[in-house]
């Protein structure tokens, strides 16, 4: 579980670091771009790891998959991959949306806890949705005027929702491979 804790909090801060300390990260120069994905890259790892290494079965459970919970994790994970694609900001739809890819993000971690309900889960995916949601916030409080972007084509919110639509299908049987049932029990 300490890996996994680790993960998390390497994430939150390498996102947060430009956020919170804009002087020093602008001291880096472009060296520190690749610190950060380094980071980002070592906190994913911590995650993974920390994640199948984490004691599930003899762990607290709360709740598991049902098949109304699978159906809901679905759909909501159809919406995270469109909102965390281009359409949101190139269709008509949802163009006026501040923070599409991390409204996806956080969108992600809901319908995952809705399928996991046990306390390594808790940890991964209610952290990394707690960042999303102070991300959200110190993105507009540092920069409060925002202009959204023109309004696009709902050809465009169709071509997005059809290419997220084939990532959720590539996603689940990925997922299925790995000894994570997406599609059913």
């Amino acid at each position: 579980m300490v890996l996994l804790i680790l993960g998390v909090a390497l994430w939150w801060g390498a996102h947060l670091f430009k956020r919170l300390a804009p002087a020093r990260r602008a001291a880096m120069g472009d060296k520190g771009k690749g610190l950060v994905a380094l980071a980002l890259v070592a906190s994913i790892l911590l995650m993974i790891f920390g994640y199948r290494m984490a004691d599930v079965p003899h762990g607290a459970f709360f709740w598991g998959r049902h098949p109304a919970t699978v159906g809901i994790n679905n759909l909501l994970m159809l919406f995270a991959l469109y909102l965390t694609s281009p359409g949101p900001k190139k269709g008509a739809l949802l163009y006026r949306m501040r923070h599409p890819m991390l409204t996806g993000f956080l969108l992600w971690t809901v319908a995952h806890l809705l399928v996991n309900g046990d306390v390594p889960s808790f940890v991964l995916f209610g952290g990394l949705g707690l960042w999303a949601i102070v991300e959200m916030a110190v993105i507009n409080r540092a920069e409060p005027n925002w202009t959204p972007p023109a309004k696009g084509s709902i050809a465009k919110d169709a071509m997005f929702l059809a290419i997220s639509l084939v990532l959720l299908v590539v996603i689940g049987f990925i997922h299925t491979w790995l000894g994570y049932p997406a599609f059913g029990s």
